[in-house]
């Protein structure tokens, strides 16, 4: 839960100028110039159910924190059980305030259709958008509340870490 104190910290400090990446892996793309709004937040699912199940009650946690700019991509266009690149990709532009997206699946094929979505050149995800490596309902909550409070992309990344990383016993 240090990464979420720590962002908690960096919403209330001035933003430190970004050094320049290395260079931009196949699954991740360089952060935003523009950096006016919060970081989006997509949750990619198998199914529209549990990705908004996830969504409400990650909102719902927040209690009067204004929520973050969240999205779902639950199951195929039809509404059948699946994934969707269009859902996603429509998903991922419909909360890209400039901070980059962090996009949180469930399992397999969501996975590797979002690996996908952001190797392609040119991509069709919103730039800075990142795959996000937690577990579904603990990320979630982690990254929803990390960008509620105005969290970097790094620290919602750095929460999505923590998430993965608590153990229960």
């Amino acid at each position: 839960m240090e990464a979420l104190r720590s962002a908690v910290d960096a919403a209330e400090a001035e933003p430190a100028p970004a050094e320049p990446a290395a260079g931009p892996s196949p699954v991740e793309r360089p952060a935003p110039k523009t950096r006016t709004g919060r970081v989006g937040v997509v949750l990619v699912s198998h199914s529209k159910a549990v990705a908004e199940s996830v969504a409400a009650l990650s909102g719902a946690l927040l209690g009067s924190v204004e929520p973050a700019p969240l999205a779902v991509a639950g199951g195929t266009p039809d509404g059948g059980i699946g994934t969707s690149a269009e859902l996603i990709t429509a998903a991922a532009r419909s909360v890209d305030e400039g901070r980059g997206v962090a996009v949180l699946c469930d399992m397999g094929s969501a996975v590797l259709t979002v690996k996908s979505l952001l190797g392609e050149e040119p991509s069709q995800l919103p730039e800075g958008a990142r795959i996000v490596d937690a577990p579904f309902l603990e990320g979630a909550v982690a990254i929803t509340l990390t960008s509620a409070i105005g969290g970097d992309l790094d620290a919602v990344l750095a929460a999505a870490e923590d998430a993965r990383a608590y153990r229960k016993r």
